[in-house]
C-alpha cells in the first residue's frame, strides 16, 4: 500500500527531510522563521522513515536557505536533507555539514566567557567536540554549550 501524501507540494521554496523525530519545532526557531508571516510553513513530525525509523520534514514556501542557515540546521539535524524547490519541482539539493568549528553561528552562553565582553570584540566560535550525540564547545572558555541554550543565541 502506497503512503498518503501528508502535506501539499509547494511551488517555491524549501523542504526540510529527515529531521530527527521530534526536532522540527526546535528547527523553526533556530532557522528563525517567521510563523505569523503569510507564507505557509507545514509541519510533518514523527512520520515513518526507512532511514530513521521516525523523522520530521519541513515545508516552508518562499524561502530558500542561506549557507549560514545551513550551519545552524547543521547543529540539530546534521543528516537533515534539503531541497530548493522551483515551479514545484526540485532545482538544487543543498548539503548540510556540521564543521569542526562554527564561526559566528551562535554566541557562546556563558555569561563570563570574553565574548560576551563588548570591548573586545571576537569572532563567536564553537567548536565541535564530538558528532553523535553533538557536543559544542566555546573555543576561548571552553564551556560546553547547552543545546537548547544555543538555539536562544543564534546569531
Amino acid at each position: 500500500m502506497s503512503e498518503m501524501r501528508r502535506v501539499t507540494a509547494i511551488c517555491n521554496g524549501t523542504v526540510i527531510d529527515h529531521i530527527p523525530s521530534g526536532r522540527a519545532i526546535q528547527v523553526i526557531r533556530m532557522l528563525r522563521v517567521d510563523t505569523n508571516r503569510s507564507n505557509p510553513v507545514s509541519l510533518v513530525m514523527n512520520v515513518p522513515s526507512d532511514k530513521m525509523g521516525r523523522k520530521d520534514v519541513l515545508k516552508i514556501e518562499d524561502l530558500e536557505l542561506s549557507q549560514e542557515e545551513l550551519d545552524r540546521l547543521a547543529l540539530i539535524s546534521p543528516q537533515a536533507s534539503v531541497a530548493i524547490i522551483r515551479n514545484y519541482g526540485v532545482a538544487e539539493k543543498r548539503v548540510v555539514e556540521l564543521n569542526e568549528e562554527l564561526l559566528n553561528v551562535a554566541r557562546c552562553t556563558f555569561w563570563n566567557c570574553i565574548t560576551q565582553n563588548k570591548m573586545e570584540p571576537l569572532p563567536q566560535k564553537l567548536r565541535v567536540v564530538s558528532r553523535d550525540p553533538i557536543e559544542v564547545r566555546c573555543y576561548y572558555c571552553g564551556r560546553g554549550q547547552n543545546m537548547e541554550e544555543i538555539i536562544e543565541n543564534i546569531l
